[in-house]
């Protein structure tokens, strides 16, 4: 890899006295129209660097050219604390958040190719209806009228409705609000075509339909005011769906819609058995297919489609269709259909799927800022997104991508490390350079691209399993397997394989005992802290209450003992219209949270606001036993140690909260442990800590599970099971079972290939 000129760095993007959370005072120019990676250990201050302060004051700077109309419905963003940063350009934030959208928002609609197939269908296809909104299900016209374009439908559940043991006088009714002598009640008791007496179980077919769904005929009904009214008589079915489903249910009480929905199951809709549109719009096809059927084919069977087409049909749109599909192939993302809700994807899935956009713009000179794009990726499919990332930059465009995967550092023009260590540890630049550079430096990243891979040779024997018998989820194929008790065992597969399916869903439903560790978010409110999220926060309190003799809400900084002025944030928000926001620290308080008062009370020397700065480690020693020392504990073995008890959770990085949500459970008393891609955020060194967490954790004589990429995880396994062999449909099946020596040795495995490269066999 070549140096960076430095003609190219002079011209960079100049940073400033960088301050943010755990930057100390940092300095540096960033070359334009390269690829920087920045690397360092988890929490070292990568994010703060890049996100939190050249992202978001290039966006600042950007908004503030608008004019005020527009300035006032773009978000805002606070000045970052840094003396300055210069030379920048439009940025463009491609990070881990959620795609967001409503629930008709999908894989199609997110890359606007589903926009360019509905001119297609309107103009091109048989019956064609000429009006392209005719095909949205986001539009009334062209929506399924019985699931408004949800494509699924909840429909009331007769059999939970009523128990068939009774009669209605008995109280046969279990719908709320039916009890015996209400009206409601009275309104099929009183009626004349049915004999309240009768067990339900005795009907005949008739009465049964008469019951959940006749509308002949009258019903005379007492209310508690002596009110005597005729009604007209409405099945049972018939009037609660009407009450609860037909019209808008706003206005219900939560509990009310709660309740309800007890008595319905959602499925596909029947109407439009999931293709969200009208009949109308569904009768249009383009060669035996209706644009629903396109949407349901997986991208990499689509683009066949569209290509054969276009023999035939050599139109702008339809390049426009296979050249967006094939960009969404080339990002590992083949095996998504396009009526794949976002809502659904990972934030690797989404945070690569934010790409396709960019990936046809003619824009030059743009930053391009990504947050782990490899997050998700199987080794297999790196060297795409590596492609993808020279494409940007070949373009004139800078790429500043934050990542810890050494393939990705390989790709890099510049690399940047923050350390040397995490929090309070880190802050600092430690190394700027190339990639040869960096594997020669001394410093945790080049120690850990410099260590050589090694496999388990003693892996654990075993004499249980939990077994899985013909999983059929999403795209498993009647898949069975055995996974051992007692062990290690990493579950390995390309994206899309169906390695989610088989553990997250098949072996959680069969052994729902299991702890499940997963990649959902944590808050990150400026209330929420490690104490918080740990519930450590009650036992603290209670312990100056019993020293002090005071009430614990006394010792809340979100209730009685808060600060007067802040409000127990510890700091203040100004915010001005069409300004941006600006943050200052409390002075009445001092950032502390509480009231005076409040810090006057002392255990070990210490107050409430000393306890809460305290690092995990440092409470360990000050927390004599229970849970308090037991938690601060987790904190220290899952190697966040230096975490502090009342740090906002914003503050922390990806790895740092997939971390905290593992020592949390950790506490935990499961004897089976499931977790999905636990590397997620970690630095070569902290997989090696990671590593021995989970060995740690079998030894105490539990089951770990772990869904990974990482082939130093598989590595260190003591069972694989992988699956593929590709992903989507081509996928769904068991390609190996075994130990990772044997797994090397396979042929027919993807992960077998990568493991002998990474062993260099």
């Amino acid at each position: 890899m070549n140096q960076t000129p430095a003609s190219v760095i002079d011209d960079g993007i100049h940073v400033v006295g960088a301050r943010e959370n755990n930057l100390k005072d940092v300095s540096l120019v960033i070359p334009k129209n390269r690829i920087t990676v920045f690397v360092g250990v988890s929490g070292s201050g990568k994010s703060s660097l890049v996100f939190d302060t050249v992202a978001v004051e290039a966006q600042r700077q950007l908004n503030a050219t608008f004019p005020w109309n527009i300035r006032h419905d773009l978000p805002k963003f606070e000045r970052p604390h840094v003396d300055a940063v210069t030379r920048l350009t439009t940025p463009v934030v491609v990070d881990q958040r959620p795609l967001g959208g409503n629930a008709r928002s999908t894989v199609g609609t997110v890359t606007d190719v589903y926009t360019v197939m509905r001119v297609l269908f309107a103009n091109h296809g048989n019956d064609g209806l000429g009006q392209t909104w005719l095909y949205s299900f986001n539009d009334p016209k062209g929506m399924c009228p019985e699931c408004e374009g949800l494509g699924r439908a909840r429909r009331p559940c007769p059999e939970l409705m009523t128990d068939p043991d009774k009669s209605i006088a008995e109280g046969a009714i279990l719908l709320p609000g039916y009890t015996v002598g209400s009206a409601n009640w009275q309104f099929y008791a009183n009626y004349a075509h049915l004999d309240a007496d009768k067990r339900l179980a005795d009907y005949t077919p008739e009465e049964m339909h008469t019951l959940l769904h006749g509308s002949t005929g009258t019903v005379e009904v007492t209310y508690p005011n002596g009110n005597v009214l005729a009604l007209k008589y409405e099945g049972l079915v018939d009037s609660f769906v009407r009450r609860h489903l037909k019209r808008d249910s706003a206005g219900m009480s939560k509990a009310a819609r709660d309740k309800a929905a007890e008595f319905f199951t959602e499925g596909v809709c029947p109407t439009c058995e999931g293709a969200r549109l009208n009949q109308k719009a569904l009768a249009t096809r383009i060669d035996g297919r209706n644009i629903a059927d396109w949407c349901q084919l997986q991208v990499s069977d689509l683009i066949s489609v569209v290509t054969a087409l276009q023999e035939r049909l050599d139109t702008p749109l339809v390049t426009t269709i296979r050249e967006t599909l094939e960009q969404i192939e080339a990002i590992g993302l083949g095996y998504l259909t396009l009526d794949r809700s976002t809502s659904s994807l990972s934030g690797g899935e989404g945070q690569r799927l934010k790409l396709v956009n960019h990936l046809g713009s003619e824009l030059t000179g743009l930053t391009y800022i990504f947050d782990e794009p490899s997050v998700g990726l199987h080794p297999r499919d790196v060297s795409r997104l590596n492609d993808l990332l020279r494409a940007l930059r070949d373009k004139g465009n800078t790429v500043l991508v934050v990542e810890h995967d050494p393939d990705v550092m390989a790709v890099a023009d510049h690399v940047v490390e923050i350390g040397p260590r995490a929090g309070v540890h880190g802050g600092t630049i430690v190394f700027e350079g190339g990639y040869d550079e960096l594997r020669a430096a001394d410093t945790l990243t080049g120690q850990g691209l410099r260590r050589t891979g090694g496999i388990k040779e003693n892996p654990r024997p075993f004499e249980r399993t939990l077994p899985i018998r013909n999983a059929t989820v999403h795209n498993l194929k009647d898949v069975s397997t055995e996974i051992p008790v007692g062990v290690l065992t990493a579950v390995t597969g390309v994206a899309g394989a169906g390695k989610s399916s088989l553990i997250a869903h098949a072996l959680r439903s069969r052994h729902p005992g299991a702890v499940f560790v997963d990649q959902s978010p944590i808050p990150r409110s400026s209330r929420s802290t490690p104490a918080s999220y740990l519930k450590l926060m009650d036992p603290i309190r209670k312990l100056f209450a019993k020293a002090s003799g005071e009430d614990p809400s006394l010792f809340s900084f979100n209730s009685k003992g808060a600060c007067d002025e802040c409000e127990g944030r510890g700091l203040l928000i100004t915010e001005v219209a069409y300004m941006d926001p600006v943050t200052t620290h409390c002075e009445v308080c001092e950032g502390r949270r509480f009231k005076e008062t409040v810090l006057q009370h002392r255990v070990g020397g210490k107050n409430i606001a000393d306890v809460l700065e305290m690092s995990a480690e440092e409470a360990a020693g000050y927390f004599p036993y229970g849970p308090l020392r037991t938690k601060a504990g987790a904190l220290i073995e899952t190697g966040i140690g230096y975490l502090g008890l009342g740090q906002s959770l914003a503050t922390l990085s990806g790895g740092e909260r997939q971390r905290l949500k593992l020592a949390d459970r950790l506490a935990g008393s499961g004897t089976v442990y499931i977790l999905d891609e636990p590397t997620t955020g970690l630095h070569l060194s902290d997989i090696d800590n990671l590593v021995g967490l989970l060995n740690r954790i079998v030894d105490r004589g539990n089951t770990v599970v772990v869904i990974e990429h990482d082939l130093a995880v598989i590595s260190q396994a003591d069972w694989v099971v992988d699956l593929g062999p590709e992903g989507g449909n081509h996928g769904g099946e068991i390609v190996f079972t075994g130990t990772p020596a044997d797994l090397a040795r396979a042929r027919n495995s993807h992960t077998g290939e990568h493991l002998r490269i990474m062993l260099g066999r």
